[in-house]
């Protein structure tokens, strides 16, 4: 690199890995720039001395910012959690940032991918692939690592695999539950990530890494089940059930976003495996074991914790309790009001006020003429609040964003939002007009 110290780009700092390897990067004391199409999650996570841009990769005018001054960017980006077609969303990405980062004088990029069969023929894994193909036909150097599951709070795998195992003793199964990968612990990820972006001899390899293991799901999720405490669950395969129908069948279980588990889903249809030889002879490591990798993941959660922005996967927020889901529903409005933003907030105190004396909710973070979080205090399957933000504007009015988060607990919190969802929706609607009544 041209500096002792060069900043270091994360391009999809608002996704799992990206979230995981900012934090990773500081502790390393390295100079970091944090890119998302969304600022707002980029705040929630509370980094310190990290420069947050907003950018989006299906929109090139905005690249620019975000990759001046760089010299190595993590390209992290993904569409499967934007529904259909986004095997083009992904493949326009890849084309604008590798055309920018060569505008911009980038020295390299390092993409993860996912493992493949050779003949990638799910749009997940064929995606995955195609990104790295077309990242690697610019200018700028490429180093492409593949990966598989990855054994950390909050990749869609683990997620999926911890909500079925905590809430469903006896489970029916598809055929992918025999299918094997070899899962990987999040921090040896993270660590081949970063030493393979000071390793010129990668520039242009496709490399793949991966656990000492490999594991069937079924076997995962047996020994997920032990470390969660919960018994060893019944599990009944059922070949004629396929992956589309099983990806329907895990909307109603699971709190993973429904895209993205619909796309993980579809992808198992095949054993994965990992020759890590030729990442080894460049960055040697001994790595995880999977049951090691799953402590890991359940201590390492308890970190994760709110500011005063609602932060998803906040293990406070979920109860301090292993068995909520990390991901939450959510439902947002906004409106605009004349009023000032100190008789907004002023509004705001008497409301919650009121709330609290009839023990509705409490306030748990809040930062004056800005915005507060408020936990539910009311008992049902799941943990939940609201996030309120306010902003000025330039009229002297004011706007208030509401934001109901709800993180549920398997299929009695999953039914809970969705059954509640129409009152959840007017009531939000009361609020704000009781806010902003001029």
């Amino acid at each position: 690199m041209s500096r002792s110290n060069p900043l270091w780009l994360v391009f999809g700092a608002s996704g799992y890995v990206g979230r995981n390897l900012v934090p990773h990067l500081l502790a390393q004391g390295r100079h970091v720039r944090a890119a998302a199409r969304q600022i707002s999650p980029l705040k929630a996570e509370g980094w310190m001395g990290v420069d947050l841009v907003q950018a989006d990769a299906l929109d090139s005018s905005s690249l620019s910012n975000a990759l001046n001054g760089v010299e190595v960017a993590f390209y992290l980006v993904h569409s499967m959690g934007s529904g259909r077609g986004f095997p083009e969303r992904d493949r326009k990405a890849a084309q604008n940032f590798a055309q920018a980062a060569e505008v911009a004088g980038v020295k390299r990029i390092v993409y993860l991918g996912g493992l493949a069969p050779k003949q990638a023929d799910t749009e997940h894994l064929a995606s995955r692939v195609e990104t790295g193909e077309i990242l690697r036909a610019g200018a700028v150097p490429v180093i492409e690592l593949r990966a598989g599951i990855i054994i950390g709070a909050g990749s869609a795998a683990f997620e999926v695999m911890r909500d079925l195992t905590a809430h469903l003793p006896v489970m029916v199964t598809p055929h992918w539950i025999s299918v094997s990968s070899p899962p990987i612990a999040l921090p040896d990820l993270l660590n081949d990530l970063i030493d393979l972006a000071e390793v010129a001899e990668a520039e242009g390899q496709v490399l793949e890494t991966g656990g000492p293991e490999r594991l069937t799901y079924e076997a995962m999720m047996r020994r997920l089940a032990k470390a969660l405490g919960r018994r060893d669950p019944i599990i009944i395969a059922v070949p004629l059930l396929t992956p589309q129908l099983s990806s329907y069948w895990l909307d109603l279980v699971t709190g993973v976003p429904a895209p993205i588990a619909r796309a993980l889903i579809g992808g198992l249809r095949h054993d994965l495996t990992a020759d890590d030889q030729s990442l080894r002879a460049l960055v040697p490591r001994q790595c995880l074991s999977f049951d090691e990798a799953l402590t890991l993941a359940l201590d390492s959660e308890k970190q994760i914790l709110a500011g005063d922005r609602w932060r998803e996967g906040a293990f406070d927020l979920r109860g301090y309790r292993h068995d909520i889901s990390f991901y939450g529903k959510r439902l947002t409005l906004q409106r605009s009001s004349c009023v000032s933003l100190e008789i907004l907030w002023s509004r705001l105190e008497q409301l919650i006020k009121r709330g609290e004396s009839f023990k509705l909710w409490r306030r748990y973070r809040e930062k004056v003429n800005q915005g507060m979080i408020v936990r539910s205090s009311i008992p049902s399957p799941g943990k939940g609040g609201l996030e309120i933000t306010l902003t000025s504007d330039a009229k002297g009015g004011s706007s208030l964003v509401l934001t109901q988060h709800w993180h549920p607990a398997g299929v009695w919190g999953l039914l809970y939002w969705f059954i509640l969802w129409p009152l959840r929706a007017i009531a939000l609607r009361v609020l704000l007009s009781h806010l902003t009544r001029s």
